[in-house]
């Protein structure tokens, strides 16, 4: 079905709007805000999603809840087809109020590509006022993917996150990194528990998972990955995979690729 057309007139009664594009691997959508809720989701393929709140690579079944005004950019680490909708402001009762992850269920990825066929849903149209309460309450029941890197908030936590990330040089240990952005390592701990919800050890250990899940999307094998995230060697990075996730990266990918 062809997308309807609106008017300025027709704003008022608005509930959801939607956008849809192919992106190509490798293409990034800047850091930007919008003035609607927004549901980043993909058809098909894998993206990155980084807000203020955390960073989360997001294949078709999970997509990124992003609130009004929150600042966000994508990356595509394949070709994907991006799908997404927005919510007017109003329709926040039962909505997360921060940025987070959410499983995808069949009904509610069903909604996204109606409402992607439809173009916006308007709330005189009894049918699309409808589909638009189910997607609000398909939202508010829908959980948290085990893919998310939770990132700290304050200025001290930050730092070490990033030297935790890059490896730098004289940051091999706990001690160390709470050093050089000048707190004590019981003290860091504390908060970086206390902001991401990890403590600063799980939290280095989902950040490299998530690099080699990221580079195995995007083509590398996964011995390769498993080095350039970190890991000893691939049975390493599979053990942890595995016990992270319930799953085998080989196992994951397969299940992806049978949905497309």
């Amino acid at each position: 079905m062809s997308r309807k057309r609106r008017s300025a007139a027709d704003e008022p009664f608005l509930l959801v709007r939607s956008f849809a594009s192919e992106q190509a691997s490798g293409a990034v959508i800047a850091h930007h805000r919008h003035g609607w809720n927004q549901l980043v989701h993909i058809a098909s393929r894998v993206m990155a999603v980084d807000t203020e709140r955390g960073s989360w690579i997001a294949p078709p079944d999970w997509a990124v809840w992003v609130p009004v005004d929150s600042r966000h950019a994508i990356r595509f680490i394949s070709r994907s087809s991006l799908r997404t909708i927005y919510l007017r402001p109003d329709q926040r009762p039962e909505l997360p109020e921060n940025s987070c992850s959410l499983a995808v269920s069949p009904l509610l990825r069903a909604l996204i590509l109606r409402t992607v066929e439809l173009g916006m849903l308007d709330e005189r149209n009894e049918t699309e006022a409808a589909m638009s309460r189910l997607l609000v309450a398909e939202l508010g029941l829908a959980g948290p993917p085990p893919f998310t890197l939770p990132q700290p908030t304050s200025e001290v936590t930050v730092r070490a996150a990033r030297l935790i990330t890059c490896a730098a040089p004289g940051t091999g240990n706990l001690a160390s990194v709470a050093r050089i952005v000048g707190i004590g390592a019981r003290t860091l701990e504390r908060r970086f528990r206390a902001e991401t919800g990890l403590t600063p050890g799980r939290w280095q250990q989902q950040a490299r998972l998530l690099k080699g899940l990221e580079l195995i999307a995007s083509g590398a094998q996964v011995k390769t990955a498993a080095a350039d995230a970190g890991f000893a060697s691939a049975s390493a990075y599979i053990a942890a995979f595995r016990q992270s996730f319930g799953t085998t990266p080989a196992r994951y990918f397969k299940v992806q690729a049978s949905s497309l």
